[in-house]
């Protein structure tokens, strides 16, 4: 009888282990995952902060004039990408939107008509996505275009916050991520999951980390 008891006992224990390993493993593979997809974003931007410096070094007349003639976003959006695709090794080929379907922290979808959509994407040479997005304010102080930069391209999770993130470009060339200038709090609720993830952009750049 005692011998039956302790294989009963053996049994629990094992289920018990078993269970604390399944609980502890998805911890230890994502958590590295994570980090590199914020260290991927952290040199990412590091490379477009000296791009956009370089594009405005040597920027001509002919340049600002194609901008303040175009007459849609689509043109718009069309000028920078010939732009920026030296720098970024685009490829020619438009990403067909079937092909690839985003979603935010919180697990939503980025729908069409999200401020956060892009229409036209790209792959770089690294296996980046690339959005580009006219917003269309031509003051120093308001973004004249958003970014978007997946950074392991069409892998999942395809996710703001997690491989998903963006930046504002101004009509002086300066960029920022998105999500600057926030207060921390509100920065801490978008970069969680409750939220949309798109200010991680941000909140990851000033050294936060993602809660659950």
């Amino acid at each position: 009888m005692r011998k039956h008891f302790w294989r009963i006992e053996y049994s629990i224990i094992l289920v018990v282990v078993f269970a604390v390993i399944l609980m502890l493993i998805p911890t230890r593979f994502i958590a590295p995952k994570e980090a590199s997809y914020i260290s991927s974003w952290n040199d990412t931007y590091h490379k477009m902060e000296y791009v956009f410096s370089a594009m405005t070094a040597h920027a001509d007349a002919d340049v600002a004039k194609g901008f303040r003639s175009a007459k849609t976003d689509d043109e718009r959006e069309k000028l920078m990408i010939a732009l920026v695709k030296p720098y970024l090794r685009l490829d020619d080929v438009n990403i067909l939107k079937s092909r690839y379907k985003q979603s935010y922290m919180n697990g939503d979808k980025v729908e069409a008509q999200h401020e956060y959509s892009f229409d036209n994407l790209y792959l770089t040479k690294e296996n980046k996505i690339v959005g580009i997005k006219d917003v269309k304010d031509d003051d120093i102080y308001h973004p004249a275009f958003i970014m978007m930069f997946d950074v392991n391209g069409l892998k999942g999770p395809n996710r703001w916050g997690k491989d998903v993130f963006g930046l504002n470009i101004f009509v002086d060339g300066k960029i920022s991520p998105l999500g600057a200038g926030l207060p921390i709090e509100a920065l801490k609720t978008d970069c969680s999951e409750v939220g949309t993830g798109v200010f991680c952009s941000y909140y990851y750049r000033i050294g936060g980390d993602f809660k659950e």
